[in-house]
């Protein structure tokens, strides 16, 4: 079923590529494998899946300890700052920085362990009080922080929009999310590559790639609903 799944997101992704004239390849499909089985990530490897995204530190790192192979892990879900450590050195993109203590965190563990740190600044578009991420008039602020850590380098934006039952509720936040992209961008901070934004899942991917995401995450379009149970 995996594989069939990965199919059909993948002709969705290719036909919301082709609507609005941008090449596949600008668009990387991220599974979000948080909850699921380690079979389940192999189907979807089997079918060409490479990149996986995860919720939970210590789920990442049992499942990165069982598949030995090289994929491209993110961290999708909110990150702690004790448990940065065991990451760092691991994982291939954070998604979900919104403070300049976590970032400083990430500079002291990645030094420790000699690598670079690639991290999106998560923002909160929709302003939810339930959401994690930095508000608008909080970005500058925080990217002028952390542009002063060596060994941090930040590559974009990540947001999660408000769950909606019609994806074209959303399409204003996407919009938002790209201009202040492309603000920032412009701008030419130094030791911030704006390479990545990555908005859009399972109810909205398609808007999202419409309006310019460059990374989505979809967990239940692949992979089914998720197991709360664990």
């Amino acid at each position: 079923m995996v594989k069939e799944n990965l199919e059909y997101v993948e002709k969705k992704v290719k036909a919301a590529c082709e609507r609005v004239g941008r090449d596949r390849s600008e668009v990387t499909l991220i599974a979000v494998s948080k909850t699921k089985p380690v079979d389940m990530i192999r189907q979807a490897m089997e079918a060409g899946a490479i990149d996986f995204g995860e919720n939970k530190v210590q789920e990442m790192c049992d499942k990165m300890d069982v598949i030995p192979e090289q994929l491209n892990w993110h961290m999708i879900g909110h990150l702690q700052r004790n448990k940065v450590k065991y990451i760092v050195d691991r994982v291939y993109l954070i998604h979900s920085v919104d403070s300049i203590r976590l970032a400083e965190q990430i500079n002291i563990e990645a030094k420790k362990k000699n690598v670079i740190c690639n991290i999106l600044i998560e923002v909160n578009v929709a302003q939810e009080e339930s959401k994690f991420g930095v508000l608008k008039e909080e970005i500058e602020p925080l990217l002028t922080e952390i542009a002063k850590l060596d060994y941090v380098r930040v590559k974009g934006f990540m947001t999660v929009a408000p769950f909606v039952e019609n994806p074209e509720d959303n399409r204003k936040y996407f919009k938002e999310m790209k201009k202040l992209f492309i603000d920032i961008k412009q701008k030419n901070y130094d030791n911030i590559d704006m390479e990545i934004l990555s908005m859009g899942m399972t109810g909205d991917y398609e808007v999202a790639i419409e309006e310019g995401a460059t990374m989505i995450r979809v967990g239940t379009g692949i992979f089914g609903e998720r197991n709360y149970n664990i």
